[in-house]
């Protein structure tokens, strides 16, 4: 499965159907996250089919698919499900200030041709010319974003292989002066595109100018969501294994704020861990502790700790090696996460 976002060039009146379609369905999700909820308080619990019909009939009314409207709600089952299992966080409630910005389309949609694609309901949208795979497309969604709207499709199709070009083996330490330091000495340069654009962000906010805000707020993720594809594509391509240290990014956030999501390390390891899986590299997260303070040399804990000492970028160990904080934590990972892998490969055997 493979997922495809085309930008959409709809006409004014299907502009209008989509801004009508998610005020009705504004309603349809605030009326199934509370149903839910209740309805739990009780004891009452639904199998996602059995709370997918409880609309039947209704998008008629309002003019909506019907699938579309199931969409809907198994959206909102889905995130109740998962609040329940205690991997995400309690559905919220949509309105003015946290609206609903995309449209489930749970169909089979035909294949785009001259660069329209037909939706049921809305009809042929014509999109900006790109190439899409020709395999069967099982679903989609319509999201709405300060560039415009845009649709995701979801496409029976494999990933394609990534070219091996090295065969290295590498353990990643993170970090906000210099984005990440691999255990072979190379650090690679941090972008910082919040802070390149904090002056014009700021000047957008203090004008209260909500459109301009949320563009250039766009802007910066889709940089730093490129520089992540770009980077772990690299890292993947020269690396047979690789080790990325696990810190408490959420204790690390309420600490040091905004330099920790510029970083934007969770959504790098997140593309790390299914590009190794794609092009055949094995990838494991050990745990950070003491990474900094351990000699990679003779393993003794003699390196600075704490926020008192977080300055100390090189320090030398009795045993007479000189390091660099970084690359030392970087190596330090590097051989935890071979003693990870090992244990793992050994559990499986």
């Amino acid at each position: 499965m493979i997922q495809v976002q085309l930008k959409l060039r709809p006409t004014p009146r299907q502009v209008v159907l989509f801004d009508n379609w998610l005020f009705s369905l504004t309603g349809v999700w605030n009326w199934a996250v509370k149903k839910i909820e209740n309805d739990a308080h009780d004891g009452i619990y639904y199998s996602p089919k059995r709370f997918q019909n409880l609309l039947t009939g209704h998008g008629k009314r309002i003019g909506i698919p019907s699938h579309t409207l199931q969409g809907m709600l198994s959206t909102a089952h889905t995130a109740w499900s998962r609040c329940f299992k205690k991997t995400a966080g309690k559905p919220r409630l949509k309105g003015q200030r946290n609206k609903l910005k995309s449209i489930p389309f749970i169909d089979p949609i035909q294949s785009p041709q001259n660069n329209y694609v037909k939706l049921p309901g809305i009809g042929a949208i014509r999109f900006h010319k790109q190439q899409v795979p020709t395999e069967k497309i099982k679903c989609g969604r319509v999201i709405h974003r300060a560039s415009g709207w845009y649709l995701c499709l979801f496409i029976d199709a494999e990933r394609s292989a990534i070219v091996r070009t090295k065969e290295g083996r590498i353990g990643i330490d993170p970090g906000f002066t210099h984005l990440i330091t691999l255990s072979n000495g190379e650090k690679v340069k941090h972008p910082h595109e919040l802070q390149g654009s904090l002056a014009r962000l700021g000047q957008a906010q203090r004008g209260h100018d909500r459109k301009l805000t949320a563009r250039l707020q766009e802007r910066i993720a889709n940089r730093r969501k490129d520089r992540n594809h770009k980077l772990s594509l690299r890292l993947v391509q020269e690396n047979v294994f690789i080790a990325f240290s696990r810190d408490n990014i959420k204790g690390i956030a309420k600490k040091f704020g905004k330099s920790v999501s510029d970083s934007g390390h969770a959504q790098l390891r997140s593309m790390l861990k299914y590009k190794s899986h794609t092009g055949g590299t094995e990838y494991v997260e050990p745990e950070s502790k003491n990474s900094t303070r351990t000699c990679s040399t003779c393993g003794a804990l003699t390196g600075p700790a704490g926020l008192a000492e977080l300055s100390v970028r090189h320090w030398v160990c009795p045993c007479g090696a000189e390091h660099d904080r970084d690359v030392n934590a970087a190596i330090n990972t590097l051989i935890a996460g071979a003693g990870t892998a090992h244990e793992r490969s050994r559990d499986v055997a």
